[in-house]
């Protein structure tokens, strides 16, 4: 067994390798945060296998969006609910242009660029 004489900084030579090795950080611009978008106004449903998670109308996702602009969080993953009678094998709702009364709306990008 031989001994070191120096401390080897091969690791450390390159910006490349000093950021593959360094510590792993989580900020709040590495967070999305999954809304769940029902039919109807004033509506705040709880799902009771997501703690604090909310199904929510458009007009409580648009408040919802405020606050998590105020936090920081800057992506949000949206996912309509879609009533039991229009689900089908195929997804057929999906590409339905009338569509779903869950589609999210355009005035929530408008907020967010306002803000």
């Amino acid at each position: 067994m031989s001994i070191l004489t120096h401390r080897p900084r091969r690791m450390r030579k390159h910006a490349y390798t000093r950021e593959l090795m360094r510590e792993n950080t989580l900020t709040t611009d590495d967070l999305i945060f999954p809304i769940f978008i029902v039919e109807g106004e004033n509506e705040r449903q709880s799902i009771d296998s997501m703690p604090d998670i909310e199904r929510l109308s458009i007009d409580q996702l648009l408040i919802e969006a405020g606050e998590l602009v105020e936090l920081g969080i800057q992506a949000v993953a949206l996912f309509p609910v879609v009533p039991e009678d229009k689900k089908s094998l195929d997804a057929e709702e999906a590409f339905n242009a009338d569509g779903s009364k869950t589609k999210p709306p355009t005035t929530s990008c408008d907020y967010r660029c306002s803000t």
